[in-house]
């Protein structure tokens, strides 16, 4: 299963291929790196399933990759006081859809156009081009996700508006080529992961209700 937004990569980068390579041996080499392309494409689009875990008052990750940073969050934007903060950075070999970490509402999307520094670095929370979304729990708990564009992500595709119900564990949207994601919590929710742990969208738990 691909993600929709690879299969412009993918398909130009099989014609191109087929093209270069009905041209003669000689075009081989460039025919080779337009299989790479592709072949990469498949890699960076794909979109497997995921099974959250199940059970009451988990909060799975929004994204795949690694924890660059969890623990209390400063107050701004996306977070009062006392909110916790969880931040994954996606590298071009990770999986790049991104899923609800909770069942709910949609409270609110706000999009800020930004710049673009290397997406592991703090302050590209602030600065970079991102996309937040805030979803509201059935129980009336706000968990905000962040689509943090980097470096190379300069495309943040968000499926969802404000007023949409969304089910834990379903695609939200995606980042291209690199990126981040910040996840806030209420500050009474446990935090379940530390820096350098790796986790899966969908399914790894993030935090816990209490």
């Amino acid at each position: 299963m691909f993600a929709p937004e690879g299969w412009p990569f993918i398909l130009g980068g099989a014609a191109f291929t087929a093209a270069v390579g009905l041209l003669g041996p000689r075009w081989i080499p460039l025919a080779a790196l337009g299989l790479i392309f592709t072949l990469f494409s498949l890699w960076f689009f794909r979109n497997p399933v995921r099974t959250p875990p199940g059970g009451t008052g988990r909060i799975v990750s929004p994204a795949d990759g690694k924890v660059i940073f969890s623990g209390p969050a400063p107050a701004g934007l996306y977070s009062p006081a006392g909110a916790g903060k969880v931040s994954i950075f996606m590298s071009p070999m990770d999986v790049h859809v991104n899923r609800a970490p909770v069942s709910g509402k949609v409270a609110a999307v706000r999009y800020n156009k930004g710049t673009f520094h290397v997406a592991s670095v703090d302050k590209a929370s602030l600065a970079n081009e991102q996309n937040g979304v805030t979803i509201e729990t059935p129980e009336g708990r706000k968990v905000t996700y962040v689509q943090i564009a980097g470096m190379v992500a300069r495309r943040i595709v968000c499926d969802v508006k404000e007023g949409d119900s969304v089910r834990q564990g379903q695609r939200v949207g995606m980042i291209r080529f690199g990126s981040r994601v910040d996840l806030y919590l209420p500050g009474d929710a446990g935090i379940q992961v530390k820096p350098g742990d790796r986790v899966r969208a969908g399914e790894s738990v993030i935090g816990v209700f209490p």
